[in-house]
């Protein structure tokens, strides 16, 4: 069973328990004032497995599944079966993670602010996946088809634009820091990504 299968079957199960108990949820949300103030930072990874509701969590874990098996499969290539799986479970934990603090530190005096989803880890995943095929047709909705490198742009544009000016339940800063601690942690682990993502930007590009 591959790593990205048993973290969606986790997230899965935690998700579904936490839904009919209000103390499990609000005990793993990520809530900044209470990691703030009582310290209780476990939250900024636990946050990453619990959700809103069952269309917040089968989107989730659709795209984790869609995309995380393809990368998982190259960080096995790159590092080999144990490392890679080893390197690829730390960086979708390390991007939940990191992908909080921004609102950690913007929110932590706000009292009422709370955030859940494993939407910056999965952020994380698709965008590695970019670096991976820049040009690789994503499907907007499932249907309409747009080059994963504009894909991106445009969604760090919006991730962006929606955390300073749209007021909703959304923790778009996590989507927007997602994004980029995965690609961050990606070339850590193997600088070469950088040349084979320019490489593939100039030689695969589709008019050429």
């Amino acid at each position: 069973m591959s790593i990205t299968i048993i973290l969606v079957i986790v997230t899965c199960l935690v998700s579904y328990f936490s839904f009919n108990n209000n103390q499990l949820f609000y005990s793993l949300a990520h809530w900044p004032a209470k990691e703030y103030h009582h310290k209780e930072f476990h939250r900024l990874l636990t946050s990453g497995f619990v959700h809103g509701g069952w269309l917040h969590l089968l989107i989730n874990m659709f795209v984790l599944w869609q995309f995380g098996g393809i990368v998982e499969e190259h960080f096995v290539s790159f590092f080999g079966p144990v490392r890679g799986s080893v390197f690829y479970v730390i960086v979708y934990l390390l991007v939940i993670v990191c992908a909080s603090l921004p609102s950690y530190f913007n929110k932590h005096e706000n009292e009422s602010y709370m955030a859940v989803g494993a939407s910056g880890g999965v952020s994380g995943i698709v965008f590695i996946y970019i670096l991976l095929y820049p040009w690789y047709m994503l499907y907007l909705y499932g249907i309409i088809p747009i080059p994963g490198i504009i894909a991106g742009v445009l969604y760090l544009w919006y991730s962006s634009y929606a955390s300073k000016n749209v007021q909703d339940r959304i923790d778009h800063q996590a989507h927007f820091y997602g994004a980029l601690f995965g690609i961050a942690f990606a070339v850590i682990l193997k600088p070469s990504l950088v040349g084979a993502f320019i490489s593939s930007l100039i030689n695969d590009f589709p008019l050429s």
